[in-house]
């Protein structure tokens, strides 16, 4: 990725100037859906799960729970579908779950706009164009994200992730973030559960190197 001005100097400024902004804006709702999702789920209203950032420093995102916590023998991966609540199942539609990753957004580990965190399971099946994903941080909406969300194939996913990486700007931060607001106010490409439609990615590389030994 080859440095700019904005990159370097400004995207984190705007970042947090903006995200503060957008907290305030949203504080009401966000108070609300805390009271909300806390009676729903008789607990914590939050979601947290550690994810790769930049230079793949793990840290933890914070997301509105949408779904009951998996049995003790469970993966968090598995039978998602079974878990997600009628609630879960609106606050996904509208993408409100994602408003506390401003709070991800205020404190550092992420931006408004980059390549979207993945589980931390994912890191080995990388391949070393996509490890380029986590050369920046990663952001609440990126490239992928408009152009597709989870409708697109894994390899789609990341060479628009590694596109946005190599072409960082001002105003393609800013076509993203419109994109993103129409995207929302459409309810389009949504996916409530990926696993429905698509392996996921680790279980999608290991079919792939399967294939390839015995080819």
């Amino acid at each position: 990725m080859s440095k700019n001005i904005y990159a370097t100097y400004l995207k984190r400024p705007c970042d947090l100037t903006v995200s503060i902004l957008g907290f305030l804006v949203f504080s009401p709702l966000f108070i609300l859906l805390i009271i909300i999702l806390s009676i729903d789920f008789k607990g914590s209203p939050f979601f947290l799960q550690e994810r790769p950032g930049k230079d793949e420093t793990i840290f933890k995102i914070i997301k509105f729970k949408t779904m009951k916590d998996p049995n003790k023998n469970e993966s968090e991966l598995k039978n998602q579908a079974n878990r997600i609540t009628k609630l879960g199942t609106f606050i996904r539609k509208t993408s409100l779950d994602e408003i506390p990753q401003l709070l991800n957004v205020i404190k550092g580990d992420m931006s408004l706009v980059g390549p979207r965190p993945l589980v931390v399971l994912y890191l080995p099946y990388y391949n070393k164009t996509e490890k380029k994903r986590h050369l920046v941080r990663p952001g609440v909406t990126g490239l992928a994200q408009v152009k597709g969300r989870n409708s697109l194939a894994w390899e789609e996913r990341f060479l628009l992730d590694v596109e946005y990486v190599e072409n960082v700007s001002l105003a393609l931060d800013m076509k993203i973030l419109y994109w993103t607001v129409l995207k929302i106010l459409a309810k389009s490409d949504v996916v409530i559960n990926q696993d429905e439609h698509m392996d996921t990615f680790d279980v999608y590389r290991k079919k792939q190197w399967k294939t390839y030994k015995a080819s």
